[in-house]
């Protein structure tokens, strides 16, 4: 039984051989193959599977995940182009007026 080395390393430090067996496993791209592995320590880093004919490869790659922000924007920007409906609308037996307001600026 021929056992093969285990080796990981960072995607920027790849050797041609190496990227080229990851371009034929993931012809599509590694996106929806990425791993969490953790550490021991409470630290951990993300990565990809290969093999070569020798060698098992655990290859760390970098996540970028989505900023808050641009998912509130989807949200909100969603939101602002909505269509209203019957839930939407106000009925006037449920809206109450606050008669303490008074204008600052009397004309």
């Amino acid at each position: 039984m021929n056992l093969k080395k285990k080796v990981v390393i960072n995607y920027e430090n790849l050797e041609p051989e190496v990227i080229q067996a990851i371009m034929k496993k993931y012809p599509s791209g590694y996106a929806n193959h990425v791993v969490k592995v953790n550490l021991s320590n409470n630290k951990f880093f993300h990565a990809i599977t290969v093999d070569t004919e020798d060698t098992s490869y655990l290859v760390k790659v970098k996540v970028k995940l989505d900023k808050i922000d641009k998912l509130e924007e989807d949200l909100f920007s969603n939101e602002a182009n909505r269509i209203p409906d019957e839930s939407d609308t106000i009925n006037s037996d449920t809206v109450t007026t606050d008669d303490s307001f008074t204008d600052e600026n009397p004309e």
